[in-house]
């Protein structure tokens, strides 16, 4: 089992080489030999909730290879019970023992957000709204703020307030994560994906995991 503080270099490491254009020559993407070795199991070490942007992939982002990962991705990077439920799988059941929330800059579903807040849109289909609205609670306070006068700050706060957010969902929303954490070493960290360059920032880091 790779601890917490090992997959965090890890995706380090391998996000810095994605931005510098130098892909590791062991990734292996789609190898017949890769693919093999699966078949009868999975040990990724790093699970990675991500908003459904396509182009925030987290395999490409961090530079790994197939089993690398436990993915899951839905806009806006929020939780909910099925997401919660997933990360419960992939942490007890394959051993992943560090959780990352990413989310990144220009993200339209905070946009989205921020739209409906500023102007509800009664069109809205009612699936886009159940999204919405878990932003809502993470973004609404910062309108309160002279950020309404910069709207592009104001979307680079709510960015990160999401992210917060849903970190602290997964830390104090799960018996089973809160067990791990406590007892098996298992982190929860945020990150933000930079458009822009291509780096990940991680933050709201937990002690245990910079041990």
């Amino acid at each position: 089992m790779i601890r917490s503080q090992e997959a965090l270099s890890r995706l380090r490491e391998g996000n810095l080489r994605f931005a510098g254009d130098l892909p590791s020559d062991e990734t292996c993407l789609s190898g017949a030999a890769r693919r093999s070795q699966l078949v009868e199991g999975q040990q990724p070490f790093a699970v990675i909730l991500g908003c459904s942007d396509s182009r925030v992939p987290a395999e490409i982002v961090f530079d790994q290879g197939l089993g690398d990962l436990f993915v899951i991705r839905v806009a806006g990077n929020i939780v909910a019970p099925s997401q919660i439920g997933s990360i419960e799988y992939a942490a007890e059941v394959t051993g992943a023992r560090l959780v990352v929330v990413m989310g990144h800059s220009n993200c339209g579903a905070i946009g989205a957000t921020i739209n409906e807040l500023q102007r509800p849109q009664a069109s809205r289909s009612r699936n886009l709204s159940s999204i919405v609205n878990r932003i809502r609670p993470a973004v609404e306070t910062l309108l309160e703020t002279d950020l309404v006068q910069d709207h592009a700050a104001l979307v680079r706060y709510a960015v990160r307030a999401n992210i917060r957010a849903s970190v602290d969902h997964l830390r104090h929303g799960s018996e089973i994560l809160e067990r791990l954490a406590d007892e098996d070493g298992l982190a929860v960290v945020g990150a933000e994906y930079s458009l822009e360059t291509g780096l990940v920032e991680f933050f709201e880091i937990q002690p245990k995991v910079l041990d």
